[in-house]
């Protein structure tokens, strides 16, 4: 390992900083709702195949690669071929210009709701109150109307935790930080789990709705076209999950491989890595469905009348339950918030790390200038988001930045990878040490896993084509979702043009890694 960069001090700390990253927001309310849609149990089948074929290939060539490499994305893609540096940029930027940005903001409405639950101050309505009070959402995203003062507050607190964790070195700042966090989040989400199934009503829509299998649901070959169509897209929407819950294609794997030792079990720590974040989101979802259940018998309606997809579950739909409880009401929101709050902040430090480092590695500035810098600007730009039109931007940007900036850095990677590296010497490298990685390894990535996110992508194209996203206006979704994504590609592209650092493009390697340099 280089001599001025910094690493985990063990193994347990960087599988608890990667679990954190890729445990989020997302694993509570996504992955519950995606059950409930795409037919309960039966979605784990094309869910857990995705993980084998693309979800896991490409975990392990982020390792692989950060590991080998030694660097953050644009170092180690810049040693493997320097043509492709502007891909190495192209992911951080996006995961800390696009993602971050908003994803921030979303931390800062857990931060407000964990206030809100010790006075349960939603009232009677907390439809009314997410939107009408709380946001004060305006009619349009064209109309920003303004920025939300308490949203501001909370988001500007998001920003300088953050900031505090991510300005000291890897080992003292996020290493540390996981090791508190990310226990503490466990046993907040088995105590919420436990008490969620214990509520009446809820064993009903766990066995119902989230465990029943509608098999239909995910037949390919169904004699009904119709059918068959709506099955594909069920398995095209498992494999957008599978990639977009494992935090890849942001250049954060590659960044925290980094800091590995030389000798390490790339394999086993990508296995475990995915697991656990894959069994997180299967466990949290009987939490979601109790709740639901709970909330559903107890106001007479049907479970699918009930349950609401994205923010709408975890900011309407859950106060509207914590209200229907028969006692210790706040007690059960702060425990549901914190563990928002703390799966949202490891995933939010791992983002700003992405980029931090490739900032620090690129021109050699001081670790804590590029952070104070990164999360100032960052505050800045999230301001946005905090607007009254905050909820429609946000809503535009994720669609447009997961949907083509994510999967289009993915399939780009596994090409660069398959076949301008060649799988077969990343996959030596791998086998170095630990668990040894089979041949098939290479079939993925260099033809399932990149013709899987291309027919992800073709597919959200052709979506968007026959009808606007979300019935946004065609301007706004060109300004707010492609001026996004364009800002960011010429971010990267600078970044890409601007003079490295003298010896940085060197990396110093053992005489056995002769064989494996290109």
């Amino acid at each position: 390992m280089n001599s001025d960069r910094s690493g985990w001090k063990s193994n347990i700390g960087f599988l608890l900083a990667a679990i954190g990253s890729a445990i989020g927001l997302g694993n509570v309310w996504r992955f519950s709702y995606m059950s409930f849609e795409y037919g309960g149990g039966a979605f784990l089948i094309p869910y857990l195949v995705a993980l084998v074929v693309a979800g896991l290939p490409i975990m392990i060539l982020e390792y692989g690669i950060g590991h080998w490499q030694k660097g953050s994305a644009p170092l180690s893609l810049a040693r493997i071929d320097h043509r492709f540096e502007w891909l190495g940029w192209w992911m951080p930027v996006v995961a800390m210009m696009g993602i971050m940005l908003y994803y921030s903001v979303i931390i800062g409405w857990c931060v407000n709701y964990f206030c809100y639950s010790f006075t349960l101050a939603w009232g009677k309505d907390p439809e009314g109150f997410f939107f009408k009070q709380f946001l004060e959402l305006s009619d349009s995203a064209s109309h920003l109307g303004g920025l939300r003062v308490p949203i501001v507050f909370s988001t500007l607190l998001v920003w300088i935790s953050c900031w505090a964790i991510c300005f000291r070195d890897i080992s003292h700042g996020i290493e540390k930080t996981s090791i508190v966090f990310m226990p503490i989040l466990f046993v907040l989400t088995i105590i919420m789990v436990a008490w969620s199934v214990s509520l009446d009503g809820a064993g009903n829509a766990i066995i119902n709705h989230y465990l029943h299998a509608d098999w239909n649901k995910i037949n390919l070959f169904a004699s009904d076209p119709a059918k068959a169509k709506a099955a594909g897209e069920v398995w095209a929407a498992a494999f957008g999950q599978i990639f977009f819950t494992l935090s890849l294609g942001f250049g954060i794997m590659i960044t925290y491989a980094s800091y590995l030792p030389d000798k390490t079990d790339i394999v086993k720590n990508a296995l475990v890595t995915s697991i656990v974040n894959c069994l997180y989101s299967f466990i949290a979802g009987f939490a979601v469905f109790g709740i639901v259940g709970f909330m559903a018998k107890s106001q007479g309606v049907p479970f699918d009348q009930a349950i609401k997809s994205g923010p709408q579950l975890a900011f309407v739909v859950y106060p509207k339950a914590i209200s229907l409880l028969p006692g210790m009401n706040s007690i059960f929101g702060v425990i549901f918030f914190l563990m928002l709050i703390l799966a949202g902040l490891t995933s939010g430090v791992s983002l700003i790390e992405a980029f931090a480092c490739a900032v620090t590695d690129k021109f050699g500035l001081s670790r804590r200038k590029v952070v104070s810098i990164l999360c100032g600007a960052g505050f800045a730009g999230s301001l946005i988001f905090t607007s009254r039109a905050g909820l429609y931007l946000l809503d535009i940007a994720d669609h447009f930045i997961t949907n083509y900036g994510l999967v289009c850095g993915g399939a780009l990677e596994c090409i660069v990878i398959g076949w301008v590296l060649k799988a077969r010497i990343l996959r030596s490298h791998i086998n170095r040490h630990g668990t040894r990685l089979p041949a098939v390894w290479d079939f993925f990535i260099r033809f399932s896993t990149p013709a899987i996110l291309v027919f992800l992508f073709s597919l959200t194209i052709n979506d968007d084509l026959s009808k606007n996203y979300g019935g946004y206006h065609t301007d706004q979704l060109i300004l707010f979702g492609g001026g996004w994504m364009l800002i960011c590609l010429l971010l990267a592209l600078a970044l890409a043009f601007a003079p490295w650092k003298a010896g940085k493009l060197v990396r110093r390697h053992e005489p056995e890694e002769d064989e494996l340099l290109v």
